[in-house]
């Protein structure tokens, strides 16, 4: 069964760190697993991205160099970890993570399926 289980987040001080995890369990080795987020009012877009068996990212203009994204695997399954360093109060979103399908080797939203249940990240002093 593919399925993906976010867990992490809460609330911190500019200048913070968290980090955000997602199981990810049934899934080939060949997908990707991205990061979104959604602040209030926005849309959702892609934060970064890991390629499960090769550990390629790619990371969005907004959090390159502050966030960083790796893989642990076993015979369970895939956990993707996002570590959120130097937090802005623009990071302040929901953040979820899924499994991206596409053959260019991509990050896009209209890639993204199944997704986790989201959790909630706030920047704030």
């Amino acid at each position: 069964q593919l399925q993906l289980v976010e867990s992490g987040g809460g609330s911190v001080q500019p200048g913070g760190s968290l980090r955000l995890s997602c199981a990810a369990f049934g899934f080939d080795p060949y997908v990707r697993i991205g990061w979104f987020r959604q602040a209030p009012g926005k849309e959702r877009e892609a934060v970064s991205c890991i390629t499960v068996l090769t550990a390629v990212t790619d990371y969005s203009d907004s959090v390159k160099g502050r966030f960083t994204t790796s893989i642990f695997r076993d015979s369970v399954g895939s956990t993707v970890y996002l570590q959120m360093n130097s937090l802005k109060p623009e990071d302040t979103a929901i953040y979820y993570c899924a499994a991206v399908f596409a053959s260019d080797g991509s990050c896009g939203l209209g890639d993204a399926h199944y997704w986790g249940q989201g959790t909630q990240v706030t920047v704030s002093s």
